[in-house]
């Protein structure tokens, strides 16, 4: 069974910072692009990042470029968001993905966890 299981999310004042990591599990992710999309309330869920096994292909979504960076660990089957500058506008509900190719479009993923809360007070 495959499993996403995502941590770290948190109630933190703007300007702070976050890492958010994700642990997969139930199959051999070597091939699969793992990343994050975000949902705030009433809006749709959004790309934020992805990267390939290597992790020598990424792409940040241009509202967080500069301000969010992801890793990945393979040797863990895990991958890290890091959120730096947070603003009140990062809050969210922030899945992690996983899926074949590299797409900012969520149905382009196969698989997803449950999601952590990420609350930014201003």
């Amino acid at each position: 069974q495959v499993q996403l299981v995502e941590s770290g999310g948190g109630l933190v004042q703007a300007g702070a910072s976050l890492r958010l990591s994700c642990a997969a599990s139930g199959r051999t992710f070597s091939s699969y692009f793992m990343g994050w999309f975000r949902q705030a309330p009433g809006k749709e869920r959004e790309f934020v990042a992805a990267t390939s096994w290597s992790g020598t292909t990424t792409d940040i979504a241009d509202s967080v470029k500069g301000r969010f960076t992801i890793s990945r660990d393979n040797t863990k089957n895990t991958v890290h968001l890091h959120m730096n500058s947070l603003r009140p506008e990062d809050t969210a509900v922030y899945y992690c993905v996983a899926g074949e190719h590299l797409n900012i479009v969520a149905n382009a993923y196969e698989y997803w966890g449950q999601g952590t809360q990420v609350t930014v007070s201003s």
